[in-house]
């Protein structure tokens, strides 16, 4: 209970209805080289989503897209313009985060514009659900894997464990390709977690306590950066989580610049991870 293992606690995310469908759908694109688009919301928990789907699409070589809606100008979860806007872009495949299970006129429209569509959501759904080819939501209502508690970030972590178990059975990672450590997510994962304020228990709980240990080794540029500005300078900790790291990231969504928490968690050069925490520290 003390000292929870990732190993032993971490469910099968083929539990999950949709699952399989998704992982399938997304590794044959990765495979063929499509262009993959991510879609998020602008709070913590779609900044984290967005962030793992984006850091380890590009470190398969795949090309990515992504789009966080303006909370004042176009509100909470997909539309149809901005839809438009990915497929001219180039995107083949759009994976909504944290958002979607809702939004049946604007995944409808992204179909007929010849999008394939992947909802990663974790809010109740109803009866009916978008015409999407694969809707990865543990609550949804014909879901049994007993994962309602997870955050959009942990759902997303699962899909990442499901892609990288195909990439690896279809043969991915031979040639030279270096496969990929998802554990090192685990920070990230564990700060979406505690700022969408889930329950703490169960598979939460082990996500954040892997994720606390990941944060000390200081290894993500972004959330490193971001501890420094927050003037972090002992164990981290759920309380740094939720009241000096969180609230920095959600700060760009309420001026107007909601993708500044996807490009400091994503960064990979030091100086400007340095100036987008800074900023976010200044909002």
């Amino acid at each position: 209970f003390l000292n929870p293992s990732l190993k032993e606690c971490m469910p099968d995310p083929s539990v999950l209805k949709d699952m399989d469908k998704a992982a399938d759908l997304l590794s044959k694109a990765v495979m063929q080289g499509k262009t993959i688009a991510i879609f998020g919301d602008y709070d913590v928990d779609g900044a984290t989503s967005t962030s793992l789907l984006l850091d380890y699409l590009g470190k398969c070589g795949v090309k990515t897209l992504y789009y966080i809606p303006d909370r004042q100008k176009e509100g909470y979860g997909p539309n149809a313009p901005a839809f438009q806007k990915l497929r001219q872009q180039g995107a083949d495949v759009v994976i909504t985060v944290d958002c979607g299970i809702m939004s049946f006129e604007p995944v409808a429209a992204a179909k007929e514009l010849g999008l394939d569509v992947i909802i990663v959501d974790h809010h109740k759904a109803e009866t009916e659900l978008p015409i999407a080819d694969a809707i990865v939501n543990p609550n949804r209502l014909d879901d049994t894997s007993d994962l309602g508690m997870l955050a959009a970030v942990g759902v997303t972590f699962m899909l990442l464990v499901a892609l990288n178990r195909d990439l690896r059975q279809k043969g991915y990672f031979k040639n030279g390709r270096q496969p990929i450590n998802i554990i090192n997510y685990l920070d990230i994962v564990a700060l979406g977690t505690v700022c969408d304020v889930v329950p703490l228990k169960n598979f939460n709980r082990v996500l954040v306590k892997q994720g606390l240990k990941q944060l000390a080794k200081r290894q993500n540029i972004g959330l490193t950066a971001l501890a420094d500005q927050s003037g972090l300078d002992q164990k981290p900790s759920t309380y740094h989580l939720g009241f000096l790291l969180g609230p920095r990231i959600n700060a760009g969504g309420r001026v107007g610049e909601a993708d500044m928490g996807t490009k400091l968690l994503t960064s990979q050069h030091i100086e400007e991870a340095q100036g987008l925490a800074h900023q976010l520290s200044i909002y």
